[in-house]
């Protein structure tokens, strides 16, 4: 390849380097994946569904759970296919089972376990659409822009969290909840065409002659490492309490007094700002300590969901979703950056498929919490919100322990001198 064409090819800062076309694609794939659809939608079916059918809200919100649960089992396998083949043999058939399984709660029935099914459905192929598949491929691309670019993808996720809530509850009030299933199955095959197209992991031949294609820490190694475990326990704190207050944030606030269209406003100012926020924590995590960066956004949800508790009209409501968006969508941008910087890409998808495991066991039960404090007390009362926001402050508490030195995945370089292994495209 001719020098001029190899600096181009190299050079993540111009907009000719192809990896910006495969991180354009993986931005749309998560726009319209599990990640802004489900938790963002859910809390929409909870008043419709229950008069339907008579479903308590924790048995609702149990249904969620199960999804959650499927999460935690699956994504370590998820993780191993996507280090060892090319995305998009997993990626693809994930999108056209997701978009199914939605289609199919619009024709729902009296029985809670056809809702219990499908939601386990949607569990198994979750982070076969989200955002979990597609990072291990941009870590591929980029190293100098990496936090940037998982920005960028992330956004996706914001982006969808703007635009669908907002028609699933224009389709719920116009066309009833059935019509709104439907739509969401169409949704979710939006990201497929790009995909199939340009997304792909980098080409060994492609790479600059100083990095080496994989590199990183065994299994074991990062199992013996404090920050691994450090990250497990942010998640698992922050996703009780995200998902706790997410999955029933509608519903809480019109509990509150705040009306519909006003709380469905909030579920989308909060994926608003959870753009500018990656945006904005992307730009700062290539430049300064990401394990700072990291306390001060769990920081920022907690004051947001402690304000979601108390709201009781839509200018508050408005202000609580903004920190929150803020705090929790760039969080999930910080995890992978940090997960990279500490065991490098060898094992990264398997490892990040275990950090999602513990996403999932906090995503599972913090929505059972609340469902569980409503059907017990009839309401959805600040004190049960505001423990969850005690819980994210415990998650910025913990973010502190994490260490600072350089990377855990260069001080095991002795595991690097196998040589370069090509990854599959």
């Amino acid at each position: 390849m001719p020098e001029t064409s190899l600096a181009t090819t190299n050079d993540e800062s111009t907009i000719h380097y192809p990896g910006w076309s495969v991180a354009t694609a993986a931005f749309a794939g998560v726009m319209t994946s599990f990640s802004p659809i489900v938790p963002y939608t859910f809390s929409l079916f909870l008043n419709p569904l229950h008069t339907a059918f008579g479903w308590k809200r924790e048995a609702l919100d149990g249904t969620f759970a199960i999804a959650a649960i499927t999460v935690a089992l699956v994504s370590p396998f998820i993780g191993m296919l996507l280090d060892r083949f090319p995305p998009r043999r997993i990626i693809l058939p994930c999108i056209l089972v997701f978009a199914l399984a939605l289609a199919s709660l619009s024709r729902l029935s009296g029985s809670i376990s056809q809702f219990y099914f499908t939601f386990f459905m949607l569990g198994l192929v979750a982070n076969g659409t989200a955002q979990f598949a597609y990072t291990r491929t941009i870590l591929t691309w980029f190293q100098k822009r990496r936090g940037f670019a998982l920005a960028l993808i992330l956004t996706g996720s914001g982006v969808g969290s703007i635009l669908i809530p907002p028609a699933t509850q224009w389709t719920i009030a116009h066309h009833g909840w059935r019509s709104a299933y439907l739509l969401l199955g169409g949704i979710a095959l939006l990201g497929l065409p790009l995909t199939a197209l340009l997304v792909r992991n980098r080409p060994a031949a492609v790479l600059p002659q100083d990095e080496p294609a994989v590199s990183g820490v065994s299994v074991k190694g990062a199992f013996a490492s404090t920050a691994f475990w450090v990250l497990c326990g942010i998640t698992v704190l922050s996703a009780f309490s995200e998902n706790g207050l997410v999955t029933n944030l509608a519903a809480i606030l019109t509990d509150h007094g705040v009306t519909p269209q006003s709380a469905a406003l909030a579920l989308s100012v909060r994926g608003g700002a959870g753009i500018l926020g990656r945006l904005g924590v992307g730009f700062l995590i290539d430049r300064f300590s990401p394990q700072r960066i990291q306390t001060m956004i769990l920081v920022l949800a907690a004051v947001g969901t402690l304000i979601l508790a108390f709201a009781g009209s839509p200018a508050v409501s408005l202000l609580g979703a903004t920190l929150l968006g803020v705090g929790l969508g760039s969080e999930a941008d910080v995890l992978p950056y940090l997960l990279a910087h500490y065991v490098g890409r060898k094992n990264f998808s398997v490892l990040y498929g275990l950090t999602w495991t513990a996403y999932a066991i906090g995503g599972a039960t913090g929505p059972m919490f609340v469902g569980h404090m409503y059907d017990a007390t009839g309401a959805y009362h600040s004190s049960s919100i505001a423990l969850l926001a005690s819980i994210a402050f415990a998650a910025a508490g913990v973010s502190l322990m994490l260490p600072r030195r350089k990377s855990v995945a260069k001080s095991a370089a002795t595991e690097f001198k196998q040589g370069v292994e090509v990854l599959p495209s």
